[in-house]
This record gives C-alpha cells, structure tokens and sequence, in this order.
C-alpha cells in the first residue's frame, strides 16, 4: 500500500515511546498544532518548533541535515537551503523537480534506496547516524523520532504523514509547514515569501475554477487512486487526505468524500458503483503506462465514466500527498486537465 499510510500506522504504534523520548531533546512535551512556534527561550543557537503534537528542538539553523523522503525538498530548494543536506536515502523521481532543484539533489550524497517488498525504505540507524545528523527530515519504519532521540537526533515530519487522525488541513498546511522551515533554518522571511507565493497561486486556481463554472463548465465527481501494478489491492483517497482538499479547490467533488479515512482499500465493485467522472491517478516511481493499466484492466473498467470518455491523469504520488509545494503544482495539473482547460 502507499508507504505514507503504512508509515503512519507506525507513527500511532511508537507515539508512547516518543512523548518518552522526546525529553531527551526538548524541556517538555505537549500537544500542539501541526506547525511550528518559536519557545520563549528554547536556548542559543536553537529553535523550538511543534511537530506532530511534540515540541522539538533543533540546531539553527543546522548544518548537517538527512534526508529519508523527498517530500521536504521542494520547500528546502525553494528556501535556499537544501544545500544543508548531508546525505539522503530513499527514491527521488526526477519528475518532482526542476533542472535546479535537481542538480542540488545530485549533488546530496544517495546513502541508498533499498526497499523492501512493500516499498519501504530499508536503512540502519547506525548508517543515519554515521553521517553526524543535527536533523533528520522523514520517519521510516525502524527508524522514527523516538529511536533517534534516544541518540541525540531530533526528527521533523511532514504534518499530514504523522497526524493522530484530524482531517487535513488543506493547503494552510502546506504554507505552514514551508514557514516552519523558515524558523528552524533561520529563512523566516524568504519561508513567508515562498508561502505566499504557494497562497498566490491557489488562489489563482480558485479563481479560473470560478470563472469556468460561471461560464457553463459541469461540476464533476472525482477518485483518487493508487493502483497496485501488476494486480492487487487499489486504493482511494477520502476526506482525511490531502486529495479532498485538492479536489475541492480544483472544483471537483470526491466522489469517496463520505469516507473520513485518509487513504482505504476500495473494490472493484464499488468503484463501478460510485463511477467517478474524473479519475486521478498516483504513482511512486517509473513509468505511467502501467498505473493506467492497473485500472484500465479491471474486469468491468470499460463501464467507469472517466475510463470510457479518457479522463484519467495519472502523476507521482507526491503531487497529491502529502500537503507540500508539490501538491500546489498538482492542484494546477489536475484544475487544468479537467476544470479550466487541457493541461499540455
């Protein structure tokens, strides 16, 4: 299944231990918003910020950064700090990023990108921690926020992909997450540029999106889906994803929009029962062809609206999820193909 969701039952599983171990770094841990806040005085050359409901503290701004997913590197380009990074692990499709973008990530050390069957991340926290990390940006599994404090390491994650069940916030997520960077690497007013450029930028989809249903366009449903290639299980996004709030300001209505989950396994049946207008499509790495064909090829596709009049898009996982810049330049693909004109 995606990994982000497997992830996320991890982070449920460890939050005991974390709250436990979070005292290692922090004077103390509470709940608090899926962003960040300045402590009154959280210590010289240090920044205090909320991240998964746990204060952390981290080195600012810091020197010696680890990447474990590519999620944060869109903001960390954007910011100019990206070359903070010491190493990375995991898969990096080139599709996410600019020439710019990705010639900074070329030249991150790849400590490496082996996975296990399911797709997830297979790395030891001695070779993490060979790298003398003052921050790791992404969990993965056996190595998440509490296995590092015990050594010293604090660890920030995405919001969306360590919540404990509340609704995405929609794109205010996004803009408050790229500021939360800003703090911790000392870019607090290129962080609020960038977020308002983000903010700018929806708006605008907002705006073409009105402008097409005044001038007589169809308000349609639409499915998210991450189909497993080769056959097996297809998943659906629901109100607890990013996709609903996508979705809804890309003028569409989620057809799986009475489902609270964030991401469900979903039949065949009742895909065909619920016949999405729209489909969208997702996919970690490679190719889109055979992610097409993963749904195409259900026995009984042919009578799905969108298979039959060819309204499928298909694009990388992180367009969608989690809230990033990336799912701001996804809005703007899948507004395009399907609300205010053909995407090229």
């Amino acid at each position: 299944m995606p990994r982000s969701d497997r992830h996320h039952r991890t982070a449920l599983r460890t939050r005991a231990g974390a709250l436990a171990a979070c005292a290692l770094l922090t004077a103390g841990c509470g709940a608090g918003g899926e962003g960040g806040e300045r402590d009154a005085a959280p210590g010289a050359g240090r920044v205090e910020v909320v991240n998964c409901g746990q204060r952390v503290q981290v080195a600012s701004p810091p020197g010696r950064v680890v990447l474990l997913k590519s999620a944060a590197v869109p903001a960390l380009h954007a910011l100019g700090v990206l070359g903070s990074a010491v190493a990375r692990a995991g898969q990096y499709p080139a599709g996410y990023y600019d020439a710019a973008a990705r010639a900074e990530l070329d030249a991150v050390p790849l400590l490496t990108d082996r996975t296990d069957t399911a797709g997830h991340l297979r790395i030891s926290r001695e070779t993490v921690l060979a790298q003398r990390p003052d921050l790791v940006l992404g969990e993965v599994d056996g190595l998440d926020r509490a296995v590092l404090a015990a050594s010293g390491v604090p660890l920030l994650e995405e919001p969306a992909l360590c919540r404990t069940g509340e609704p995405a916030s929609g794109f205010e997520e996004v803009y408050a997450q790229v500021e939360l960077y800003g703090r911790v690497f000392d870019r607090e007013e290129r962080a609020r540029e960038v977020a308002d450029g983000l903010r700018a930028r929806v708006e605008a989809v907002r705006e073409r999106v009105a402008a097409a249903r005044a001038a007589g366009a169809p308000r349609r449903t639409a499915a998210v889906l991450y189909p497993t290639v080769g056959g097996g299980v297809t998943y659906a996004y629901g109100a607890g994803s990013t996709a609903a709030p996508q979705l809804e300001a890309a003028g569409l209505v989620n057809a799986f929009a009475d489902v609270a989950d964030r991401v469900f396994e979903v039949t065949r049946e009742e895909l065909l029962a619920r016949d999405p207008d729209v489909l969208v499509l997702l996919h970690g790495d490679g190719e889109p062809g055979p992610v097409l064909e993963a749904v195409t090829g259900l026995p009984g596709a042919g009578g799905l609206t969108a298979v039959r009049e060819g309204e499928v898009l298909v694009q990388l996982f992180n367009f969608t999820e989690p809230a990033t810049p990336l799912a701001v330049q996804g809005l703007e693909r899948i507004a395009e193909r399907f609300t205010t004109g053909t995407a090229p």
